[in-house]
């Protein structure tokens, strides 16, 4: 038992998942409670020989823990360090001087760099709860950041985590700003692109708003949680690496505002640009393609819009030292047939066997920006990086890539979708005219997608195509019936995923 009039507890664990929030659970009429002043959600420090953390306080009015007891959260327990058994020190935490700046930019004061140094620096060190994170989210959201706020933005993130360096004049990389269903080319540009003879460290994201982030993708044939030092080792011995980038903590405070991102459906276009380019310059590239999908129910909607962003990548860039390309691509429909991280990973499979049925559009897409890439790197003249993308990919030296830097990550596996499955019919004959991919989208994740990585939708009725009535428009996989329930249930209240013209 802990002794009494201290602020001294002794930790039980209860096996309580908060994810990523660090909470702490204690008795309402403990003494450290009553001496304290500490009531439900007070933001406190719990201490453990030299380590710290902030944490949530939970107040328990039940006799689950006995006076003196407290118990953490599963990732508190974590990232404390600590056992059952172990006596923690709890106090309350110090004011959080940078919050001021984010209460400031709500009322239209610009951040200056020394703000944004102190609130990145704040969210890292897990000063930042939720709740705050979400209000600096919201407070940058929109066209809240100007063009020098989001360059101070990406240097902080930047200077919050690791980095990583090769000791070579050229490293290439890309990244799609997303809101394209099924655009994944990544694990097909990385091993063309290696097999090439570059060097291309790929870390990615999971996904914010989307059923499949690349690193979910890709989780589904390999490992993707490598530290550094595995990095390092595949990079040397394969030239290439498809990882995720919040396993190594390169801009570590980008992962936790993703994460707030993800629960509020928000992906402002400063927080992306700073987001992407933190993490190239993190990973030690000099080079990145940008590709932006322009379409009315894309992330980007408008060319305008497109060429705005183009603007920021190419300025933010050069403020870091890091040189931008961008390809503004067509964003009217999804890439590629499958839509859910098993079945994107299908597709990708399939392109770099080159089997007779794999989908065109992302094959070609996937070649041109692996072009781009080759010529940007010097390797081909102006022009001919298409053809050399393609010759790699055909002669089976990609795949061979693939394989070879999956085995270095820790082994392939073929990926299997999910057991449950259902056919949506088109309702009437006639044209497909227009798609709308966000709620493609919204169907694949109501499936289940990312979290069940076999779940998602099959996508068979691309722009143009002529259709009969009961025939298969796309068809919907998912690991519960629940979850399929979900799906068709929102399909049944909502119109316009797919128009049909009867008369074309």
């Amino acid at each position: 038992m802990a002794e009494q009039h201290s602020n001294i507890l002794l930790l039980r664990k209860l096996g309580i998942d908060t994810h990523t929030e660090n909470m702490i659970f204690v008795r309402a009429d403990s003494q450290v409670c009553r001496s304290e002043g500490f009531t439900a959600s007070t933001r406190v420090t719990i201490h453990f020989g030299t380590r710290s953390i902030v944490a949530t306080l939970i107040v328990i009015t039940s006799r689950l823990l006995s006076e003196g007891e407290a118990s953490l959260s599963e990732n508190a327990f974590e990232s404390l360090q600590v056992q059952e058994g172990d006596r923690v020190t709890v106090e309350h935490l110090r004011p959080i001087v940078s919050f001021r700046d984010v209460r400031a930019k709500m009322f239209d004061k610009k951040f200056n760099a020394q703000a944004l140094q102190g609130i990145i620096a704040d969210i890292t060190n897990g000063y930042y709860s939720h709740i705050e994170i979400a209000a600096f989210v919201t407070a940058c959201s929109g066209d809240n950041l100007a063009l020098d706020e989001v360059i101070y933005l990406t240097k902080a993130m930047i200077d919050s985590g690791s980095r990583l360096s090769w000791h070579k004049p050229m490293i290439i990389d890309k990244h799609c700003v997303g809101g394209l269903p099924g655009n994944r080319t990544t694990p097909i540009i990385v091993p063309i692109i290696a097999a090439a003879g570059l060097t291309i460290p790929k870390t990615s994201s999971r996904a914010i708003t989307s059923p499949a982030g690349t690193a979910d993708v890709v989780e589904t044939m390999t490992p993707v949680n490598l530290t550094l030092a595995q990095i390092r080792h595949v990079i040397r011995k394969e030239g290439g690496c498809m990882v995720w980038g919040g396993a190594v903590k390169l801009s570590p405070a980008d992962d936790l505002i993703i994460y707030v991102e993800k629960a509020l459906d928000v992906d402002s276009a400063g927080q992306m640009i700073a987001s992407v380019l933190s993490k190239k310059a993190a990973a030690g590239s000099t080079h990145t393609i940008i590709d932006i999908p322009v379409g009315d129910t894309a992330k980007v909607r408008s060319k305008e819009e497109a060429f705005l962003l183009e603007y920021y990548f190419r300025a933010v860039g050069l403020s870091i030292g890091l040189e931008v390309e961008v390809l503004i691509t067509d964003g009217s429909q999804p890439v590629g047939r499958g839509i859910g991280p098993v079945l994107e990973a299908k597709d990708v499979l399939s392109v770099l066997r080159n089997e007779p049925e794999a989908p065109a559009d992302l094959k070609e897409r996937s070649l041109k920006l692996a072009g781009l890439m080759l010529e940007t790197a010097g390797v081909t003249d102006k022009g001919k990086g298409l053809a050399h993308a393609r010759q790699l990919l055909v002669s089976g030296a990609a795949l061979d890539k693939f394989y070879k830097i999956c085995e270095a990550q820790g082994g392939f596996h073929e990926p299997v979708t999910a057991a449950l499955s259902h056919d949506v019919l088109a309702g009437e004959q006639g044209t497909i005219t227009r798609i709308d991919n966000r709620k493609l989208a919204k169907v694949a994740k109501l499936a289940g997608a990312p979290k069940s990585p076999g779940a998602g939708l099959h996508f068979k009725a691309p722009l143009g195509t002529r259709v009969q009535k009961g025939q298969p428009l796309f068809t919907i996989y998912s690991e519960s019936e629940g979850e399929l329930a979900y799906a068709l249930n929102y399909l049944h209240n909502t119109n316009h995923v797919l128009k049909i013209d009867p008369k074309r």
